[in-house]
């Protein structure tokens, strides 16, 4: 008989979360079941007996998968099964692994594997806001050594009350959707966007959030306290040497400080005097025993060196590259860089470099979304690369990692609230980095926002980014805030924050906490100080270019966007495509039409104005209503003993009677010198109301000459 236990969270808004042990994937380490309303998800943990030799990290791995049958679907592509996981599971997965990589004990080194599995789904609860508490329930059940637990909430603010966790439909009227990670006392993660908010209602958002979460907490403690997994395994993952660190520290030490306080803004100068000391103590060690004390030192020296760079700072208030706490580094830029995309630029800051470019699209470039819960098409695109030479490494490149991803949806989410509304391009924005040495993400942001004003595209405001860390001691006691980190900052720092904005707010930010204590007070200040940072680099961006180009540039797409009657749809087309079809050959524009609001959206681009102009007189043709009285250019179809069938309006056809060709009288119709194909100009003269048929004349359109007794 199987007795799972359970444990019921309840939200302001009369919804439940229940979590569940002891049912499903009993060998795991650990196994929670967590559902929703429909919305079911299995969590399970598993972690090795041992660490690897020679492993000194911590080796987590993270997977969120989503099966079509959740949402009863069938996988598209040929396999008819689940493949590689789609950009949002790889996004869910680093909103997880941020948030629960810094928890575990820092000489805790045994491979652990967290994979959350989406087996159920309604379509109205969103199941990545629910993703990081089942994964940390499934870690407090186990045995698994954990500094937890966490969760993880979506907080937006709608019509100005914030919500917990909103539905699909909620979220499409937020103003700020962010995702928020945190243990009962820290905030660990944020990310999210919004709508050019300041930095207190960020901060006010943030703590409803925690709010919540603390409940979460506290139901996760009480469910290992009932499954009596609160004692975590034993483990000895770490073999010291006291003597040996003693020594890397008592030499290395002094002279790690005076490389840290040289301010030397060449990052591979500072690497090579660094690595200088390390590989001068080394040789230090009599020859036979280096082999096996490598490793070691190194991992010894690598804590001397994250000491003085933080020493340099906190105490002297000295960065490795010699500027002030608030300092951002040198910034140069271009615009028009290309000429073959649409639009380009340059953004250097520092050492670090994004060239970017913006390609502009018709609808059959949109990228088709087929997710388990999302199907649709996306019209704005930004893609990320960071090749290993950026960084000078000597590797192969290889496939698009998740670092690349999740940087490229940073920087999409800053941007994308600035298009114009209705805009009638898909567009496309690539950031290649060629130089990294910290916030490569800020770099395609602004990179981005110049690309996209030199490719005339009329961007709402500019948006600028910038990357932030902190340096801190005794529980944030003494700190530092950092503006515009360097890489080592980064790496070697308590936490790093991105946060990308217009002059009036902010649109999409990142927070990575790596520390406990950290003060809604510290926040606040670092926020500020991030925003007089932006303030400067935007000052830069606007020096370049200041508002989108008046025009595109000569060889990008023309769209022109008409609405017609729904009706008139299928006239547009026509049988089997043919009218259509026919438009884009004579014109050589692209044509393409979709239902929207009960009417038809048709799009029509080239690469001149003549061939819109062309294929525009030939849709308003057929979409315009046949009026009596109204002179229209026809084309000959047919020629009959009794007349001309002409078709006036595309699809439409009259018939012009031999009688009224002309004031004179013709026999045939060929004795007036008509023929298939010519085009003439006739007036519509009446519609028969039983048949609706057209009546034309070419005889109204000429003067009557004058009769005989008239003469």
């Amino acid at each position: 008989m199987i007795n799972p236990i359970e444990k019921r969270i309840t939200l302001s808004d009369g919804r439940e979360i229940t979590l569940e042990t002891g049912k499903l994937a009993k060998q795991a380490d650990g196994s929670v079941t967590l559902r929703m309303g429909n919305t079911v998800l299995l969590a399970t943990v598993t972690a090795a007996k041992d660490a690897n030799p020679g492993v000194d990290f911590m080796p987590l791995q993270v997977e969120y998968r989503e099966k079509f049958s959740a949402y009863g679907r069938f996988p598209g592509g040929f396999m008819k099964r689940e493949g590689k996981p789609s950009d949002y599971e790889v996004l869910t997965c680093r909103l997880v692994d941020r948030a629960l990589r810094p928890l575990f004990p820092g000489d805790y080194h045994a491979e652990v594997f967290v994979n959350i599995i989406l087996f159920s789904a309604d379509g109205v609860d969103m199941p990545d806001a629910l993703a990081g508490l089942a994964a940390s329930a499934a870690l407090a059940v186990s045995d698994i050594p954990f500094n937890g637990p966490l969760s993880e909430v979506r907080v937006a603010r709608i019509d100005g009350k914030h919500v917990i966790n909103p539905t699909f439909e909620q979220l499409g009227k937020a103003d700020i959707d962010i995702m928020v990670g945190a243990t009962i006392d820290n905030i660990m993660m944020v990310e999210g966007e919004m709508s050019e908010v300041s930095e207190a209602e960020l901060l006010e958002a943030i703590k409803v959030a925690h709010e919540e979460i603390k409940i979460h907490c506290r139901a996760q403690m009480e469910l290992a306290e009932e499954v009596g997994k609160t004692v975590k395994r034993e483990y000895c993952h770490e073999e010291n040497d006291e003597e040996l660190r003693k020594q890397v520290w008592d030499i290395c030490y002094p002279k790690a400080y005076a490389v840290a306080t040289m301010q030397n803004p060449d990052k591979h100068a500072r690497i090579e005097a660094f690595e200088a000391i390390q590989k001068e103590f080394l040789e230090s060690i009599p020859e036979e025993e280096r082999e096996a004390k490598a490793a070691l030192i190194a991992k010894y020296y690598h804590d001397v060196e994250k000491e003085a760079m933080r020493r340099s700072i906190l105490d002297e208030g000295k960065r490795l590259d010699g500027r002030k706490t608030t300092e951002i580094r040198p910034i140069w830029s271009e615009v028009g860089t290309l000429p073959g995309p649409h639009g380009s630029a340059i953004f250097t800051r520092g050492e670090t470099q994004s060239l970017t470019t913006v390609t502009l699209g018709t609808k059959l470039d949109e990228k088709i979304i087929d997710d388990v819960l999302n199907r649709g098409k996306e019209r704005f695109l930004l893609h990320y690369n960071f090749p290993p030479f950026s960084t000078g490494e000597a590797r192969p490149q290889r496939a698009t990692g998740r670092r690349e991803i999740g940087h490229g949806n940073l920087a999409h989410r800053a941007l994308k609230r600035m298009l114009p509304e209705n805009y009638p391009y898909v567009v496309r924005v690539v950031s290649d980095i060629l130089e990294s040495n910290g916030s490569s993400s800020m770099a395609t942001v602004c990179a981005g926002t110049l690309a996209l004003m030199d490719a005339g595209v009329k961007i709402k405001k500019p948006v600028s980014g910038i990357a932030m860390g902190l340096i801190s001691e005794n529980k944030g006691q003494n700190y530092a805030v950092l503006s515009d980190i360097l890489g080592d900052e980064d790496h070697l720092g308590d936490m790093d924050f991105k946060v990308c904005g217009t002059k009036d707010g902010i649109t999409a930010t990142q927070m990575d906490i790596k520390v406990d204590g950290l003060s809604y007070e510290i926040l606040e200040k670092a926020l500020a100080q991030a925003k007089a940072g932006r303030e400067h680099i935007m000052g830069k961006i606007v020096e370049t270019i200041s508002e989108p180009r008046p025009d595109l540039k000569p060889h990008a797409p023309r769209i022109e966007v008409i609405e017609i009657p729904k009706d008139f749809i299928g006239a547009v087309i026509g049988p089997g495509g043919k009218i259509i079809q026919g438009i884009q050959e004579e014109t050589g524009a692209i044509i393409t039409i979709e239902e929207i609001d009960n009417k038809g959206r048709v799009e029509v681009a080239a690469s001149n104005k003549d061939s819109i102009d062309a294929a525009m007189r030939k849709i308003k043709g057929i979409v315009a209503v046949p009026e009596v009285g109204e002179v229209y250019e026809a084309t000959v179809r047919s020629v009959m003993p009794y007349g001309a069938f002409c078709e006036f309006i595309p699809g439409k056809d009259g018939l012009l009677h031999i009688s009224e060709i002309d004031w004179k009288r013709f026999e045939r119709v060929e004795d007036a010198g008509i023929k298939e194909g010519d085009k003439i100009t006739v007036k519509l003269i009446d519609v028969d109301p039983k048949t609706g048929k057209f009546k034309l004349s070419r005889k109204a359109l000429i003067p009557r000459p004058p009769r005989q007794e008239e003469k």
